[in-house]
Formats: C-alpha cells, structure tokens, sequence
C-alpha cells in the first residue's frame, strides 16, 4: 500500500483527494493545508485522514511514499524540491514549475534520487483526446494543415499568473501529445481588462517543423465557456468539444481538392461533403486514470506518461508565450531561446 500525502485543499484538491481515496493502491494518511476555514470540510468527508498545517511534518513521514502538489504554481518548485530531496515521489497538479530552470531542476533531481515525477496534465489521460491521438497516427485524416482551439469562460482570475500558465498549459500539452512534437515558433498577444498587469486573454499562434499550424484563444472575459478543438486535414476533419457530455469527438468526412486544369491559368476546387461520424468515447474520469497510472508507476517502477520532460517542455512553451506577449507579440523562432528566461510570471 502507497502511503500518500496531499499538500493543498483550494481548487482542484478536492478532485484530487477524492480520486487518491477513491484508489485502492493508496492510502491518504495527511492533508497539509494552511487554511483552517477547510479543515472542518476536510474531515466531515474524510475522517480517518490526518490534517496539518506543517509541510515538513508532512514530508518526514516515513509512511508517506508520494507527495501530491495542489498548490499555487509559484509554490511548486519549493515544495517539490524539498519532498525530492527527501525521496518522495512527486505528482504535481500542472504546470510544473514558474520558470523553466526550476523545471529543469526538479526533472534532474528527480533522476538523481531515482524519483517518480509526475504532472498532472489530465487531458492526456483523456479518452477524447487519446481517440484523436489514435486517429491522427492512423493517418485516417490525411496531411494535418492546422489546429484551433478556443478555451474560454468567465474567470477564474488568478491573482498572480496571466491566462496563459493558467489555461494554456491544457492546450499544449494537448497539442504536444498529439503531433509529437514541439513548435518552432511561437507568438502571442493579449491584453489586461480587469488587472492591466495581468493578462486576461490572449491569442497564441505556433509553427511546427512539419509544417502544421496551431493558434490557442484562452480567456477568462468570455460569456460562455467554451473548450473545443478543430482540426483540419487534407481529408478529413476533427471536431473535439469536451464540453459535450456525448459525441465529443466527431470526424467530419469533408475536404477540398484542387483538379489539373483543362486550359492554361484554369483551375477548379473540388468541395467534398460526407458523413460526420462520432467515435465511442469510453465515459471514464481522465483524473481517475492520471492518479492510477501514477501509483502504478510507483508500484512497477515505470516511466509515467507525463513525466518531468514532458511538464519541461511546456513550462519552455509557456515561458516563450509568455515573453512573446510582454513583448507585443514578438516572435521565439527557436524554442530553445525560452530556457534561459528568467521572471517567467
């Protein structure tokens, strides 16, 4: 049985309490949070488990073997530092850390004191979006030409991060899971409405080595809430809508083909309109999974799916939207000029 410790209570906490519990490979033996006002919460639903306000307590407990991190993404890289150096296994809500060089810190430490480091970018453990993963590598759509994304709503604002380490950290590693790799370039602008020092929305675009396009609308001034995806290919067509209870996914069997002209100078578009097909989607808690996976990890001392590279890559996409739109939208041609940035958010 894996001893596990829980270190913050706030927005995604519950979810992440709920689904440790839930898991029968663990056993949650304390709650570190620093606000008394949740402690009577806390033990009205789980009684048996002990609260605290000490981290240090915490990661001391020999019967604790993974530390799970649900805190405010500044606090990430202290507090997964210190329980890697004590040889505790990390699971880190995302994204891993504020700047890439604390990411970059945790990934070696975690290899050094042989550490599982896991991120949690749930979408991954997605059903929806594992289907579309299977349909792109399957070539079923054909050439990928692009890929849009839209996740907005009204709020949550944060106090310290801007909108980008706040939602996008979901549509990278979405898009990074999908194509298997990462942009070339990346541009983003955006503005402050409510706070003028914190960005509430913002427009990324990115260009990828295979010639695929992508560009992320994210908001949080939005009267509606929206999280689709679409994307386009020389054959068919994808539409992900994760807000839908069913038939998330549909595969429109549409495209447009350019004929040999007859004459010199003439053209002619082909347009092709199909069927638009809905996958079976398994109805499954993608956080169940994330938290499964990784106790199994622990257990058979396997590579998690979203390891510590996988959170280093788009903490360094992240940081490269970041400057891009604190500097009008400039444009990172090489990913790798975004590791030495420093002042992230």
């Amino acid at each position: 049985m894996i001893g596990v410790g829980i270190v913050g209570y706030g927005y995604w906490g519950p979810n992440l309490v709920r689904n440790f519990v839930a898991n029968k490979k663990c056993e949650i033996t304390t709650i570190c949070e620093v606000d008394r006002k949740k402690w009577t919460l806390i033990k009205q639903k789980y009684r048996h488990i002990f609260i605290t306000k000490d981290y240090e307590k915490l990661i001391d407990c020999p019967e604790i073997d993974a530390i799970v991190i649900a805190t405010p993404v500044r606090s990430h890289y202290q507090l997964a530092r210190q329980a890697l150096e004590k040889k505790k296994h990390i699971f880190v809500e995302k994204p891993l850390a504020a700047k890439f060089a604390e990411a970059q810190e945790l990934v070696d430490l975690s290899k050094k004191n042989g550490c599982i480091l896991f991120v949690d970018h749930t979408f991954e453990y997605s059903p929806a979006v594992i289907k579309i993963k299977e349909i792109l590598d399957s070539g079923e759509i054909g050439e990928i030409y692009y890929v849009a994304s839209s996740r907005i709503n009204l709020g949550l604002l944060q106090p310290d991060i801007s909108v980008i380490w706040d939602l996008a950290p979901h549509d990278f590693s979405i898009l990074f899971y999908w194509l298997n790799e990462e942009p070339l370039e990346i541009s983003a602008v955006g503005k402050g409405f409510v706070r003028k020092e914190i960005p509430d929305v913002a427009f990324i675009n990115m260009r990828f080595a295979s010639g695929i396009r992508a560009n992320i609308h994210i908001s949080w001034l939005s009267p509606i809430k929206l999280r689709r995806t679409t994307i386009i290919g020389s054959r068919k067509m994808i539409v992900y809508d994760d807000m839908q209870e069913i038939e998330k996914v549909k595969i429109y069997d549409n495209s447009i083909t350019i004929k040999e002209p007859e004459d010199f100078g003439q053209y002619h578009l082909s347009y092709r309109t199909g069927n638009i097909i809905s996958p079976r989607i398994e109805t499954v808690e993608p956080l169940n999974r994330a938290v499964d996976h990784f106790l199994e990890c622990i257990e058979l001392g396997k590579r998690p799916r979203t390891d510590g590279e996988n959170g280093l890559r788009v903490v360094r996409a992240l940081e490269c939207a970041e400057r891009s739109l604190r500097n009008n939208g400039m444009v990172s041609r090489n990913m790798s000029e975004c590791k030495a940035t420093t002042g992230s958010i």
